[in-house]
């Protein structure tokens, strides 16, 4: 007798009963995965982390991190500095069911190539990925006209988790013929951690970033001594705006 009948009689034969099934227990499927990781699946590789809040990135020999930040002093940004090439870091809120990576690559091909570069799909080290030219805008000089947008190389990695989307953006070397630094940030990509929290999100916004402890403190004590040096300098001009004559001031006796 082929099992699944018989413990469907069995399951008849207690609800006629009055006894109750056994709750039904859904397991979720997991892909397995070797980096980046979900929260719940951090390994315990004894590798040192910068938390940078949603992203947890390894902080790896040879490397340099840079935070962007905007006018709240928020953090917008991370970038990992490996030689000449650079690997940019972003996560995203996803869908629960579904990833959005397919999506996205569509999206940055057709951007590209309306702005006159060009991507295409190829198989990476961490399944499709995008690779080719974006037009990227040079950084402004003292006293010289806007130059030009120019093309550069590029590549684009996604990884769709649980509810959360990695993006990767490598230029540079990296993205052209330097296999050495390529091998090191799609190390330091396959080491991040990603903590997507409970809260809900919209579909594709940035999970928040904070600065490090460390970092934190020092940008609150750069601000402070900031606001004290701007507060004696508006005091120091007060000082001197009373202790000069008044403008109408009566004219000086000649006899």
């Amino acid at each position: 007798m082929p099992f699944g009948r018989r413990r469907n009689r069995i399951d008849r034969s207690l609800r006629e009963r009055g006894v109750p099934p056994e709750p039904q227990q859904r397991v979720r499927d997991i892909p397995e995965t070797t980096g980046p990781w979900d929260e719940a699946d951090a390994p315990d590789d004894g590798v040192n982390r910068i938390d940078l809040g949603a992203i947890r990135l390894p902080a790896l020999p040879g490397m340099d991190l840079r935070v962007e930040l905007n006018q709240q002093q928020k953090v917008i940004g991370a970038t990992l500095r490996h030689g000449g090439s650079l690997l940019q870091v972003a996560a995203f809120a996803a869908p629960r069911v579904t990833g959005i990576w397919d999506d996205v690559r569509a999206e940055l091909a057709r951007t590209a190539s309306g702005q006159g570069a060009s991507l295409r799909e190829v198989e990476g080290p961490f399944g499709i990925e995008l690779a080719g030219t974006v037009v990227a805008a040079l950084p402004p000089q003292p006293g010289q006209p806007a130059a030009q947008p120019v093309r550069r190389p590029a590549r684009f990695l996604g990884v769709d988790g649980p509810r959360w989307f990695l993006r990767g953006l490598l230029s540079g070397s990296a993205a052209e013929d330097g296999e050495a630094e390529a091998a090191a940030l799609e190390t330091a990509f396959q080491g991040i951690v990603v903590v997507r929290g409970n809260e809900p999100m919209p579909v594709r916004e940035p999970l928040p970033l904070t600065l490090p402890a460390q970092a934190a403190a020092q940008l609150a004590a750069q601000q402070v001594a900031q606001q004290a040096a701007q507060q004696q300098a508006a005091q120091r001009r007060a000082v001197q705006q009373q202790a000069q004559p008044p403008a109408d001031g009566p004219a000086p006796d000649a006899g």
